[in-house]
């Protein structure tokens, strides 16, 4: 098969792959019908994150299942799946808890740009969607696998309710996808802090009542000046970077919370947080305990995240993906082998 292999930054190749195999009888191999390429793969591609070696790339994909392991019970060939970026057994003890993201026995992916997959822990990571999407519906099952989940995240871990004012920093799929969960929380007041045209159309049409476009602390001005001059009770920080942490800390009330799912790159002022009733919550998004009900808003057209995918191109196509997200000439890319 053929997959996506990142060599060094800005150096993304569609090269010749072994073909995945079952490993463990919990495995299963999936035919990949559509991937995409996510904003922290970015990490590596712009240098930011180390590339030590040649390695396969990409951890979000839906598609039909080819073979299964033994001891897999919950799907069969043909079935149409989607799973989260995070493979687990969501049976562990941390699972039961809900954290599936921290599963004990969690695994990875061996690069989801790829024409197949092998999925470990195959019961506890994959779900059948209600029957095969129609090609309408792929990109917003698509987002299941980690962007809708991240953003969901985002919402629930800031503690989002009906009536919260919300801010959101950064204007990417996943900043999108928060503005999305917002809205479909309850949230009256939501702040979408973008300087990107498109991107603010989006965030308007996914529920945005407000678009912020200063930065720093001109941003957080702004963020305060339409939330009874305090700040957001829930600031979404779905970037990463140091600047995007001050900047969802500038905009936060106190006795606020943030939900934090950028993939980290910087420190956070802890004293700051202490003295002002800050709550901060976050991390890698919990997918298998949101997409039972995500699916199913997905699936009856309740919530529509596909917008976020404004370029689709051949899987072969890879590198340019990756380029025109770099670039920003996307906001994210959808793959089709």
């Amino acid at each position: 098969m053929y997959g996506a292999v990142i060599h060094a930054p800005g150096d993304v190749r569609f090269e010749e792959r072994a073909d995945p195999v079952i490993v463990e009888p919990t495995d299963a191999v999936v035919r990949t019908v559509a991937a995409c390429v996510c904003g922290s793969d970015l990490w590596r591609y712009r240098g930011v994150a180390p590339v030590p070696q040649p390695t396969p790339i990409g951890h979000e994909f839906c598609g039909v299942v080819e073979q299964v392991g033994d001891a897999v019970t919950t799907v069969k060939p043909g079935d149409f799946v989607v799973g989260g970026f995070n493979p687990g057994d969501n049976s562990c003890p941390v699972c039961r808890k809900g954290a599936q993201a921290n599963c004990v026995n969690g695994a990875h992916y061996a690069g989801c740009q790829a024409e197949k997959i092998r999925i470990p822990f195959a019961d506890g990571t994959l779900l059948t969607t209600p029957g095969v999407p129609t090609d309408e519906q792929l990109p917003a099952i698509l987002t299941l696998s980690d962007v809708m989940c991240t953003g969901w995240h985002a919402a629930v871990s800031a503690g989002v309710a009906p009536g919260s004012s919300v801010a959101v920093v950064g204007d990417g799929a996943v900043g999108l996808c928060a503005v999305l969960a917002s809205a479909q929380l309850g949230a009256s007041t939501i702040i979408a802090m973008s300087r990107h045209d498109d991107r603010q159309a989006l965030a308007l049409r996914f529920g945005a009542t407000h678009i912020v476009a200063e930065r720093d602390e001109a941003g957080a001005e702004a963020v305060k000046k339409l939330t009874d001059g305090i700040g957001a009770d829930c600031v979404l920080e779905c970037v990463g970077t140091e600047g995007s942490r001050l900047q969802a800390i500038g905009c936060v009330r106190d006795g606020g919370n943030i939900g934090l799912v950028g993939v980290p790159h910087g420190d956070l002022p802890v004293n700051e947080l202490f003295w002002r009733n800050v709550g901060v919550r976050g991390g890698p998004a919990h997918c298998r305990a949101y997409l039972p009900e995500l699916l199913e808003l997905v699936w009856d057209g309740v919530i529509d995240p596909a917008p976020v995918f404004d370029l689709q191109l051949p899987l072969a196509d890879v590198a340019e993906a990756h380029a025109a997200m770099d670039s920003r000439r996307a906001v994210k890319v959808l793959l089709r082998p």
